[in-house]
């Protein structure tokens, strides 16, 4: 009798295996319903439009590094909200929910993997916790943003997204290639930790072509995908081995590799990671910069990302105390504070781009 299958050759290493919800049965639970998909989609467009320059605002993609109480989180969304308002003929503000956190060791994964915050890895529990979540940022009115990096996960919770991102961890991956060449929404590459550029660029090349790849279906059923391709790709500056990359000069590197690569030239600069030398008070420095690029006409910036919470910092998850509300438990965020002040200057930015290039002195 063959043994193939029985335990005794595979799963050697498994520990056990728990059956997962598919996603027609999660989105028949918490189903996206006819106003939150026009929101979604009315969102999806106006990044496009961000994208293209057909629209001058900036993107601005702000929000906690991660998700890990949706109590806060929506707190945070409904602030959000009054500031994507009031300043929204100047920025297209987009709230940054992300569920999953790549690591270059060990440490939490996110609250899709896990969020008892407790290594327990209830996904199906976090699965739900995240789509709900997501329901409720869109019930207030903004467009939301996720990283996408386990490739099963966006079909719980993608039909929500208006923006998307592949990590630096993950941007030269096959699989995500693949994977942002099918999603429906606009993605950003962020470019490698080590900070090469050309890396995302060929990211971008790769998810604008139609591709062919195993997946599930929304049965959970496995299946072969044939995608399309993804003309919204775009690039995302992060910095890299320490060393920041969102100055002028560093600006003009990267547009002139999409130049040369036959791509649009457009450009997030994310403030947070190497940028900011992963201190979060820096992150307005880096805001005040590119506003002073954008003031000079700089177009082929279009976004910017910003990490941001309630409460300024980081802190450890620790089972032994109570965390601090509104506090992020990964990389340390701005506070609400500082960051209504860098959302207000990128708007005063943006209006001087207007004159700047309204006056012929564009750059980009």
């Amino acid at each position: 009798m063959s043994t193939i299958g029985s335990g005794r050759i595979s799963d050697q290493r498994i520990d056990r295996v728990v059956p997962l919800t598919t996603p027609a049965l999660l989105l028949h639970d918490l189903p996206l319903d006819e106003p939150l998909a026009a929101a979604v989609l009315d969102g999806r467009r106006a990044v496009g439009r961000v994208l293209d320059r057909t629209d001058d605002r900036l993107l601005v993609v702000v929000g906690p590094c991660s998700v890990h109480d949706p109590a806060a989180a929506l707190d945070y969304a409904a602030r959000l909200r009054e500031a994507a308002d009031r300043l929204a003929d100047d920025l297209l503000i987009v709230m940054r929910v992300y569920f999953e956190k790549p690591r270059s060791t060990v440490g939490w994964k996110g609250l899709i993997n896990d969020p008892g915050l407790d290594g327990s890895g209830d996904v199906n529990t976090g699965l739900r916790t995240a789509r709900s979540l997501l329901l409720e940022v869109l019930r207030l009115g903004l467009p939301v943003g996720c990283e996408f990096l386990d490739p099963i996960t966006p079909q719980y919770i993608a039909d929500t997204v208006s923006w998307g991102a592949i990590g630096a961890r993950t941007v030269e991956s096959q699989v995500h290639r693949q994977l942002a060449s099918g999603l429906s929404m606009p993605i950003g590459m962020k470019n490698r930790p080590d900070g090469s550029i050309a890396t995302a660029v060929d990211a971008i090349r790769a998810s604008a072509v139609p591709h062919v790849f195993p997946g599930i279906d929304f049965a959970g059923t496995p299946a072969i995908m044939h995608t399309r391709g993804n003309a919204d790709g775009h690039l995302v500056l992060r910095g890299g081995r320490g060393e920041p990359n969102y100055d002028a000069d560093s600006v003009a590197q990267a547009l002139d590799l999409l130049r040369a690569a036959g791509l649009p030239e457009r450009l997030v600069i994310d403030a947070s990671h190497d940028n900011s030398g992963k201190d979060h008070r820096r992150q307005p420095v880096v805001a005040a910069d590119v506003a002073r690029q954008l003031a000079a006409g700089q177009r082929g910036i279009v976004g910017v990302m910003l990490e941001s919470f309630l409460v300024p910092g980081r802190q450890d998850l620790d089972p032994t105390r109570e965390l601090v509300y509104g506090q992020s438990v990964t990389d340390a965020c701005l506070g609400w504070d500082e960051t209504g002040q860098v959302l207000a200057d990128l708007a005063a930015a943006v209006r001087a781009r207007r004159a700047t290039v309204a006056a012929g002195h564009l750059q980009g």
